[in-house]
């Protein structure tokens, strides 16, 4: 039995990337300015000015001031053009009469309850807003929508809401192209209408929002690069340049020679047959006392999964770029920490490398040693994530966390299970499962617990180590999670598989952000 951490590689040299974000294209961004301010609807002077309508063609109370203005002509259009109200119409109008703006663009927002519309409804609704303007040339709007009442939520929610979506127009998934797509709808400014007794709680939910969006566009970023730039050396270059400037973010970088004494034997393993250097990143973000123990972030950050040995089969690997997306959550969840500077103490582990195929790669059978002791028998080189994960876990013990969450584009098998919709989790901690659980909904981000059961653990066991990498074909994302459990003894721990949410494929092939709104939502609740 030999450990990966100190058997020689003498067939791969590893060197720093070539490719670095000194020669990477950066993304240009909108930089859309949010502000809260108190507006007449008709008077106010905007290139387009957002209303809403309710199911049964009841006016809110600012389309109702621009149905009066145009001598109730709003209404008549409305009926001609057969719009109802329901939640997720829209019309856009051109040239309104009686009203100061250049359009009006008209959203409905279902039926009422009690007076109030659904939080679903009003997310959905929101999200609109830019799938609507796509066809127009403005660079500034005004939403009008500080009268429609959601129930359960105030000002601050319905502002969070706008600025999250439309936040996200800042990220360009094209900017790799030559020449990138034309677009018309260049946002610059979304002004929020509202009370004067509410500007000071719209104002705070824009800044929210827009730090969640900046997260979420870090996040998709990275995810969305391809492996030849977003190497872990990228990676690592990306952290040190969110800590930049940044007296409450701390970034340090573990080489593979750190690792190898420390005994990260599983990690390194992974990396064996990789040409770039593997690298832990570690954030530590200090916004609250000192005494506070920190929740702790660890992510998976493999920047291109090629199986190794066990290789995977040719069609859809490019997708496998994204089996970063746990780290990249990590990132983009500190990028709204920083933006936010909230008041808790919180650790991120990135644990990130290639699995690629070598003379030097690891084999199926290998046996290696973890950071915390256990041998590992090492079935299929493609089971790769909870080997990094595992040397992980086991180095953020030293913060003495009170909870751990890790984040990873873990197992096909949960995709299987939950579909794109929902993240899977798993815990050793109800508490924390239902603290992670209720973030989610509060988020639009939605995860759902999975069993975490001893009657799993029988499928990893192994005549030859401690532990197999693999327990089989059956429940594969629970038998994961049980490897990972291994490692989790002396802490809260939750694990968030994020396969099926993490990315989009087909025609709208791309990173999805998440699950940093649940990360966000989870630590604003901590905080």
């Amino acid at each position: 039995m030999t450990s990966a951490s100190s058997s020689p590689k003498k067939a791969v040299k590893k060197t720093a990337e070539k490719t670095t974000s000194r020669n990477a294209p950066t993304p240009k961004t909108a930089g859309i300015q949010f502000s809260a301010k108190v507006i007449d609807p008709v008077k106010y002077a905007t290139q387009c000015l957002v209303v809403g309508v309710y199911e049964g063609l009841k006016l809110s109370p600012a389309a109702s001031s621009v149905d009066a203005a145009d001598a109730h002509q709003l209404i008549a259009l409305l009926k001609r053009e057969g719009f109802q109200g329901k939640a997720g119409q829209s019309l856009l109008l051109l040239n309104p009469q009686g009203i100061a703006a250049d359009r009006l663009l008209v959203l409905g927002f279902g039926s009422q309850k009690d007076g109030s519309v659904s939080v679903d409804n009003f997310r959905r609704v929101v999200q609109k807003i830019s799938e609507s303007l796509k066809p127009t040339p403005c660079t500034e709007i005004t939403v009008a929508l500080d009268d429609v009442s959601v129930t359960g939520q105030e000002a601050d929610w319905q502002a969070r809401q706008i600025a999250e979506s439309l936040g996200q127009l800042e990220y360009r998934a094209d900017h790799l192209k030559s020449k990138p797509a034309e677009i018309s709808l260049q946002l610059k400014k979304v002004q929020v209408g509202t009370t004067k007794n509410l500007i000071a709680k719209a104002t705070k939910g824009l800044a929210l929002g827009l730090a969640i969006a900046q997260g979420i566009n870090l996040t998709r970023k990275l995810g969305d690069l391809p492996g030849n730039i977003c190497t872990p050396t990228y990676l690592a270059e990306q952290a040190k340049q969110l800590a930049k400037d940044r007296a409450k973010l701390n970034v340090n970088v573990l080489e593979e020679k750190q690792m190898k004494e420390l005994g990260m034997g599983s990690f390194l393993s992974v990396a064996a047959g990789s040409e770039q250097p593997a690298k832990l990143i570690v954030l530590e973000y200090k916004g609250g006392n000192k005494k506070d123990a920190p929740v702790a972030l660890v992510g998976k950050g493999i920047t291109f999964d090629t199986g190794g040995i066990s290789l995977k089969p040719g069609p859809a690997m490019d997708e496998m770029k994204y089996d970063m997306c746990g780290a990249a959550s990590v990132l983009g969840t500190f990028r709204t920490l920083v933006e936010l500077q909230l008041p808790i103490n919180v650790v991120g582990v990135i644990a990130t490398t290639e699995n690629m195929p070598s003379g030097a790669a690891t084999k199926p059978g290998d046996i290696v040693t973890s950071m915390s002791g256990l041998t590992i028998e090492i079935l299929n080189t493609d089971a790769e994530g909870r080997l990094v994960l595992c040397d992980a876990l086991t180095y953020t013990e030293r913060f003495k966390p009170k909870a751990v969450v890790d984040i990873a584009t873990l197992t096909g098998a949960c995709v299987i299970a939950l579909g794109n919709h929902a993240t899977g989790l798993f815990s050793n901690d109800d508490d924390l499962a239902k603290s992670l659980l209720k973030a989610g909904e509060e988020s639009a981000d939605r995860a759902w617990q999975m069993p975490l059961w001893d009657e799993y653990q029988k499928q990893l066991d192994s005549n030859f180590a401690d532990i197999a990498n693999i327990g089989g074909r059956e429940a594969g994302s629970v038998t994961a999670a049980c490897f990972l459990s291994r490692f989790t003894k002396k802490f809260a721990w939750a694990h968030l598989d994020i396969a099926g949410t993490a990315w989009r494929s087909g025609g709208a092939k791309g990173a999805t952000g998440r699950p940093v709104p649940l990360l966000v939502q989870y630590l604003l609740n901590q905080a």
